[in-house]
């Protein structure tokens, strides 16, 4: 079934299985096994990734391969650069990436720092539009990069936004194994932490994705009053207290949202 908005009137579409090309969707699950901290994969874990059996994993992978979109050495697979063709022109192209772009190249420039500014998907963060500075974690972010929601500034804004059942529901279905001895596992304590942020309008993060790295967060609001998306400075841990971060860089974040509201419909 397909459903999508037409005229302000949701339309659904009923699709045969016949429609649907089976095969397309087990490529892009072997794509989507791909990960910054798995970059190289063998056959092998590949299947065990995306629970295909071995035949189907190697077929995919090859095909991939023959296509240009992977490398192959002999024994483990890495996509190439080709593969974001499949998904960068789409995400480029999404009104929310380029309307906040000039706005990070700005605040970015003034405040000497990366900005960013992603949105919810599942347990994961999604980067829609980047500005970097200066390169602050040990794995490059780009727009269509992801981390988990609940452990980052944005993640932690994004999921306070939500209705409680709701967030408690994506923060007991994450993988909430440590990253840093700064991670937060408990999800009562996870759950605390976005009553904080819904009160205070902010979230911080003190390494808790990597060593070395805090990161502040504010939502961005749409003008009828909907968070659509999260913007957030990440900085190397060099101040004594994280809580500094706050008067260095929140008014200047906080003028940000204020101007996007304006214009985000």
């Amino acid at each position: 079934m397909l459903t999508f908005v037409r005229n302000a009137q949701i339309v659904v579409r009923m699709v045969n299985r016949t429609d649907i090309i089976a095969s397309m969707l087990k490529g892009l699950s072997v794509i989507e096994a791909f990960r910054a901290e798995r970059p190289r994969l063998s056959i092998a874990e590949v299947s065990e990734i995306t629970g295909l059996d071995r035949a189907t994993a190697r077929r995919c992978l090859l095909t991939l391969h023959e296509g240009g979109y992977a490398d192959y050495d002999g024994k483990f697979f890495t996509l190439t650069p080709r593969v974001l063709r499949l998904g960068m022109g789409a995400l480029a192209a999404l009104p929310l990436a380029q309307l906040v772009q000039p706005w990070l190249d700005q605040l970015s420039e003034q405040i000497g720092q990366s900005t960013s500014v992603s949105i919810l998907d599942e347990t994961e963060i999604v980067y829609l539009a980047r500005a970097a500075q200066r390169r602050v974690m040990s794995i490059g972010l780009m727009p269509g990069s992801r981390l988990p929601a609940h452990c980052t500034s944005m993640g932690r804004v994004l999921l306070a936004a939500l209705p409680e059942d709701e967030a408690r529901a994506l923060i007991e279905r994450s993988d909430l194994s440590p990253r840093t001895a700064h991670s937060i596992t408990d999800p009562g304590e996870l759950m605390e932490r976005l009553a904080q942020v819904r009160a205070q309008g902010y979230a911080l993060i003190d390494q808790e994705v990597e060593m070395g790295l805090r990161s502040l967060a504010v939502p961005l609001i749409s003008s009828r009053g909907r968070v659509v998306a999260a913007l957030n400075t990440g900085v190397a841990a060099v101040q004594g207290d994280a809580a500094e971060l706050v008067r260095l860089y929140l008014p200047s974040l906080l003028r940000v949202q204020a101007g996007l509201r304006r214009v985000l419909a």
